[in-house]
């Protein structure tokens, strides 16, 4: 299964993702997770520490990966992929380290040709954890036309509902065929009750609801990877979520 998260800045698509990839990987699935924000961070919501995140070499630009390319999946996940306390291999696709630093362009192509085909039998499940908005959608080819599912995180806030609307017309022209709107951050019943009424408003189906939980934003600010310890509360509501995308079926590799 190839998953893409994505949502408007903010909403909490990283911590959502390393959840998502340590939940896989409890349940015995291989995962590799893709890290494509420019200023990417997934490997800290992994157990890395900062340090280890800086050191991640980014994937090579428009390399080409598999039968008849550059590099074997096995050397790419060695050379560029890191081993975390939760399990999950994390890759570095994209890194802008200076103002000017030009487009990424080529970095959402090597991301598209790997969940093309390049690592069908290396992983039971990808999780792609998108740069904020929806320019990956609307790119030419869309870095996420070969994804499963899509998994577009939403705060109870009427924006970030309507970018999620947006996205599910974006994600149709693709051809994707399971979009699903992912409630984060709902302190309350009135919080959850003003998404499910948005969602129905705006097109958006809505897989889940997952509750706020400082515990999360203590462990941001301590430096500790969410998904180490993650809050019992989220991981139980996030346990339903995986349970309605169905089995994932091993790969052989």
């Amino acid at each position: 299964m190839k998953l893409g998260i994505v949502g408007k800045g903010g909403v909490g698509k990283t911590t959502t993702s390393a959840l998502v990839a340590a939940a896989h990987h409890r349940a015995g699935h291989r995962v590799v997770a893709i890290d494509t924000d420019s200023n990417p961070n997934l490997g800290l919501s992994l157990g890395l520490t900062t340090q280890e995140v800086d050191a991640m070499p980014v994937l090579p630009r428009s390399v080409i990966v598999g039968h008849g390319g550059d590099v074997t999946v096995d050397e790419l996940l060695a050379e560029y992929g890191r081993a975390t306390p939760v399990g999950p291999v994390p890759l570095s696709a994209i890194r802008v380290n200076e103002a000017g630093g030009g487009c990424t362009c080529s970095g959402h192509a090597t991301v598209r040709s790997l969940l093309g085909e390049a690592l069908e039998q290396h992983a039971d499940i990808t999780v792609v954890d998108m740069e904020a908005g929806l320019e990956h959608l609307s790119r030419a080819g869309g870095t996420l036309a070969h994804a499963d599912v899509l998994l577009v995180v939403m705060e109870p806030s009427r924006k970030s509902v309507i970018t999620a609307a947006r996205t599910v017309q974006l994600a149709a022209d693709l051809g994707l065929q399971r979009v699903l709107g992912l409630g984060n951050k709902v302190r309350d019943e009135a919080d959850a009750d003003f998404l499910r009424e948005a969602c129905e408003d705006q097109g958006v189906p809505l897989v889940g609801i997952l509750p706020h939980a400082q515990a999360v934003r203590d462990a941001d600010r301590a430096g500790v990877g969410v998904a180490v310890e993650p809050p019992p509360a989220v991981q139980a509501a996030l346990d339903d979520v995986l349970g309605q995308l169905g089995p994932v079926p091993a790969v052989s590799g």
